[in-house]
């Protein structure tokens, strides 16, 4: 049965709604099409888009295998400290970013830190800190939309396969794979997206170098401290783009998902 609209709920969507696009409308106050074809093609902000957009790719890459065996395992078995380890993988979203950069600069001040830079490469205010303090905010986030996409998945499917014959490996490969897929790629998207906005954390732990270790978000954060409104302008409005665009692909991907 169709429920008839009750416009009081949806005035309070308007409400909020209104509050976002009055922001990005503020945007286009201070937008210069003749500054953006500038600033868009200098090498500055092509580095920076490179920077960004590789980066984030592998590390939604390697955050994704990472969290497929985690959630796995945090979806279907019970171990020791199962509880405990589950609350700390929502240390990236219970701690503000700038803190986990934090946290992420101490340890490489330790002397365990300098020696894992030692033997591997320079991660304080180098490109590799850039990879590493995205892939720590991010792969939190993977996990947990993963584990909630594979605990959609009934457990009987899995057990039906291995009464058939299938290993364990098999019965994951072949059974539980195949439907979490979607959802798998969906979670991708979602990875990508945080890391290529994410600001607080990649600050706090490789700076804010041009042509060195600036990405999208640290590149507005370098603009409006010169004092230039317009090319921070056209970063914020850059960043929204690839954001809405990474957003439509997931709720795509979502609408297409059986389940």
């Amino acid at each position: 049965m169709k429920q008839k609209t009750s416009y009081r709920y949806v005035f309070f969507v308007f409400a909020i709604s209104s509050v976002y696009l009055v922001l990005i409308g503020t945007l286009f106050w201070f937008f210069d099409p003749t500054k953006f074809v500038q600033i868009f093609t200098s090498d500055r902000t092509f580095y920076s888009l490179k920077l960004s957009i590789g980066i984030a790719t592998v590390v939604a890459l390697i955050s994704t295998l990472l969290a497929i065996p985690a959630a796995y395992a945090l979806s279907r078995y019970k171990f020791p400290g199962k509880q405990f380890l589950d609350n700390l993988l929502e240390l990236p979203m219970i701690v503000s970013p700038a803190a986990l950069g934090a946290m992420i600069l101490l340890f490489f001040s330790t002397k365990y830190g300098s020696a894992l830079q030692d033997h591997t490469t320079q991660i304080v205010f180098a490109i590799g800190g850039i990879f590493i303090a995205q892939l720590i905010t991010v792969v939190g986030v993977s996990v947990r939309l993963i584990k909630s996409v594979m605990d959609e998945i009934p457990v009987r499917y899995e057990h039906i396969s291995r009464t058939l014959g299938a290993t364990q490996w098999q019965s994951f490969r072949t059974v539980t794979l195949p439907l979490a897929k979607k959802g798998i790629l969906a979670s991708y998207i979602v990875a990508w997206a945080k890391a290529v906005g994410e600001f607080g954390a990649t600050i706090m732990v490789a700076g804010a170098m041009p042509l060195k270790t600036e990405t999208l978000t640290t590149s507005i954060f370098l603009r409006l401290s010169s004092a230039d409104i317009d090319g921070a302008v056209i970063f914020i409005i850059l960043l929204l783009s690839i954001g809405f665009l990474a957003l439509s692909l997931f709720r795509f991907i979502a609408k297409k998902s059986t389940r």
